[in-house]
């Protein structure tokens, strides 16, 4: 018989003890031939090969050696594997793959599979062309938490009472709250881009602000989102949020990447927002929101304003320094009386600081196209809402409604921007003018139309017209402006923008909510808008001084009361 410790070793026999026939002789079961053939005994087992395989501690060769003792010696105990490794084992790919394999499991793994590969190829994406070295892809996450807390404010906003006055008697109440809060951003958004160029430190620490702010509004709109402070709580949101987005386009230009332009640098960065933030987190603000409620979309919002204030102060220290930078300026004055032209010779004897660069024509007709654009986007932001609300009761026609008109935009927005990537834009000032031109007529027609496809319409011309027409205007002024000045234009330019969009949600809210009546007042600010476009364009203005009497690229200026130190001396 065969004589065996528990952990496979053999003993040896006892004094007296019989030899087993079956365990010796060449005629032996047990035996190998006088060939060295092994016996069956001496062959693996058919499953032995995927034990040695699958047991990564090591316990198959150790019982091996203790039968190799085989009567000398301790018998060997017997190790089991930990419960990981019973459940788990690493393949060829060093990948985890379970032991035994399920539906369940294989699903899992398949989507960790796939989100680690999404994950990586996102961070491939946003650090390529040197963007992760030059300190783009710090701004492109920053960006992106904008757009995510926008999409959740928004989301959090669909059922309170913001949009629920559009029948009642509280329209002096909301136009009271706007003028609270648009009004002072009125005055202080023209004074962003001066202050901005005079600011040496604090930019990292102004991105941050503006979300650490709003982290604050929204947890006290989690406490009073049932009362009238909603009003200028959440258009205070609205316009911190635009606050952002003119600090983020004057750090740009400071953490460009060389393998790349400004155009490409702010489509990208729109696209990862849309993509990335509003899509995104949006989703993820609906689907909370249809099990918290209004609550827990604000609490997710409190949560990506954090996060973004983060984001914002990691971006490199390198955006703070801004010495040699000329700013810009909106107006421009002919080198006469109180105003000299900057002669390049003059250099050590007019600093930087002391000089100021006008823009040229086709930034200027891309400043007057873009904002006409930007009051029609910024209307239906809001006025389709307040609709939706006046018009249809029942939340499945409201939702319907904003998906339309919401899909329009979208669409509009992706085309514009894929058609902006690839256009020639060697005339950057006469694409906007037909951008303005389309955007114009598509809004009359909105008021012959008066009715939800009118609307939806609009929101798909005018959203890939924004796009278009924005892209063109970065190219006008990368084109227009000595590399000094760049950053100071594009905050200059991005104030122009945003201030208009306010207005145009001004108007979204207050205007009544026959379609044909709201469309009728924006059709006459952009038709009024397109006659000044068109004007600079062409070199004339109905605004002195800031219209297009001046050269397509202006010199820069100085104060001709403040002589280059050189003639002072002398």
């Amino acid at each position: 018989m065969d004589h065996r410790a528990p952990g496979g070793a053999a003993l040896s026999p006892g004094p007296g003890a019989q030899p087993d026939p079956a365990a010796s002789g060449p005629a032996g079961r047990g035996s190998s031939s006088a060939e060295g053939r092994p016996g069956p005994r001496d062959r693996p087992g058919p499953g032995a090969e995927a034990r040695d395989r699958i047991e990564p501690d090591g316990t198959s060769d150790r019982r091996t050696a203790a039968n190799a003792g085989g009567a000398e010696g301790p018998a060997a105990t017997k190790e089991y594997p930990s419960a990981e490794a019973a459940t788990e084992y690493d393949d060829a790919e060093g990948r985890r793959v379970p032991r035994k394999l399920t539906v369940t499991r294989v699903a899992a793994m398949r989507g960790r599979e796939i989100t680690e590969k999404g994950i990586a190829t996102f961070r491939r994406a946003a650090e390529a062309d040197g963007a992760g070295k030059s300190g783009l892809t710090a701004l492109t996450y920053a960006t992106m938490a904008n757009f995510a807390l926008d999409a959740a404010i928004a989301v959090a906003l669909a059922n309170t009472m913001f949009f629920a006055s559009a029948t009642a008697e509280s329209k002096t109440k909301v136009a009271l709250y706007l003028l609270i809060t648009i009004a002072p951003f009125a005055v202080i958004a023209p004074l962003i881009g001066p202050a901005l160029d005079r600011l040496q430190r604090g930019r990292r620490l102004a991105l941050a602000s503006s979300f650490a702010l709003r982290a604050v509004v929204a947890v006290v709109l989690i406490f009073s989102f049932d009362s009238w402070v909603l009003y200028p709580l959440a258009l205070c949101m609205m316009v911190l949020s635009k606050s952002f987005a003119v600090l983020k386009s004057a750090v740009t230009p400071r953490v460009l990447p060389p393998d790349i332009d400004l155009v490409r640098t702010n489509s990208r960065l729109t696209v990862f927002g849309l993509v990335g933030g509003t899509l995104g987190a949006g989703g993820l603000a609906a689907a909370v929101a249809a099990i918290a409620g209004s609550t827990g979309a604000l609490i997710l919002a409190t949560g990506i304003a954090v996060g973004g204030a983060y984001l914002s102060w990691k971006i490199p220290r390198w955006v703070e320094i801004t010495e040699g930078e000329v700013p810009t300026t909106l107006g421009y004055h002919a080198p006469a009386g109180d105003t000299a032209a900057y002669d390049p010779a003059d250099e050590a004897a007019v600093p930087a600081r002391k000089r100021r660069q006008p823009l040229g024509r086709a930034v200027v007709t891309g400043l007057w196209g873009n904002g006409s654009i930007r009051v029609l986007t910024g209307f239906l932001t809001f006025y389709v809402a307040f609709v939706a609300k006046a018009t249809e009761h029942r939340p499945v026609q409201q939702a319907a409604m904003l998906g339309v008109v919401g899909a329009a935009a979208a669409v509009g927005n992706f085309t514009g921007n894929a058609a902006g990537a690839r256009l020639r834009l060697g005339r950057p000032s006469l694409i906007v003018v037909n951008c303005t031109i389309g955007c114009a007529a598509v809004a009359v027609l909105a008021v012959v139309m008066d009715n939800l496809l009118g609307a939806a319409v609009a929101a798909l011309i005018a959203a890939g017209a924004s796009a278009l027409a924005k892209v063109s205007l970065d190219a006008a002024i990368q084109d227009d402006l000595p590399p000094e000045s760049i950053a100071s234009g594009f905050g200059r330019s991005e104030t122009v923008l945003q201030l208009s969009w306010v207005i145009g949600g001004a108007g979204g809210v207050l205007l009544p909510t026959d379609y044909w009546k709201g469309f009728a007042v924006v059709s006459a600010v952009l038709v009024g808008g397109l006659v000044q476009t068109v004007l600079s364009y062409r070199g004339f203005s109905l605004l002195p001084g800031l219209g297009g009497r001046r050269p397509l690229h202006a010199e820069q200026e100085f104060p001709h009361y403040d002589p280059p130190r050189g003639e002072a001396a002398r």
